[in-house]
């Protein structure tokens, strides 16, 4: 997710605004959970601390929610997306969706859309894509252009395609929601 979060700083400042990325490793030991920050604001950004209060988290991997206490500081009606095919009761997520912490649970399968236009189980272009459309935080087109910005031609527009599919399943989850 680092390279995700990265990806999400340039978008932002494609579209002139700031933008502060940087990862935060934990235990230095190998397959230990690895955490990326993403700053996003219309004024320039002179905090250096960890994002202790974030509006929005990527979960990228869902074996972690009940292993790491992933919600801690998440801001009443702050959205969480995750990368997963699997519903919020599968998740045993239910209770915390309707505790009144206002929380937005969005789903994108990610990996899968890796899987199917990269090739690889590589989820970071279809969560930005999925990130866009459930925040409105950023438009797809800066996250396409950041995107090719980071990848080869031949790579970029596979996870352009992945990116983009994601945007639109979200987008359109997102409306059924509020029919």
């Amino acid at each position: 997710m680092v390279s995700g979060a990265e990806m999400l700083s340039v978008a932002a400042f494609l579209e002139g605004r700031h933008a502060q990325a940087f990862p935060s490793f934990g235990s230095e030991r190998m397959g230990a959970p690895v955490m990326a920050f993403c700053r996003i604001d219309d004024k320039e950004i002179r905090l250096r601390e960890p994002v202790l209060e974030p509006d929005a988290l990527i979960i990228q991997d869902p074996t972690l929610l009940h292993q790491v206490d992933l919600f801690n500081g998440l801001a009443r009606s702050g959205s969480i997306l995750l990368n997963t095919t699997r519903t919020l009761e599968d998740l045993g997520l239910t209770e915390l969706a309707r505790d009144g912490r206002g929380y937005r649970f969005i789903t994108v399968p990610a990996t899968e859309l890796a899987l199917k236009h990269v090739g690889r189980p590589l989820p970071n272009a279809a969560l930005l894509g999925g990130f866009a459309a459930a925040t409105g935080v950023l438009e797809l087109d800066s996250v396409v252009a950041a995107i090719r910005a980071k990848f080869p031609a031949a790579i970029a527009e596979k996870n352009v395609a992945a990116a983009s599919e994601a945007f639109a399943a979200v987008r359109e989850a997102s409306e059924h929601a509020h029919a």
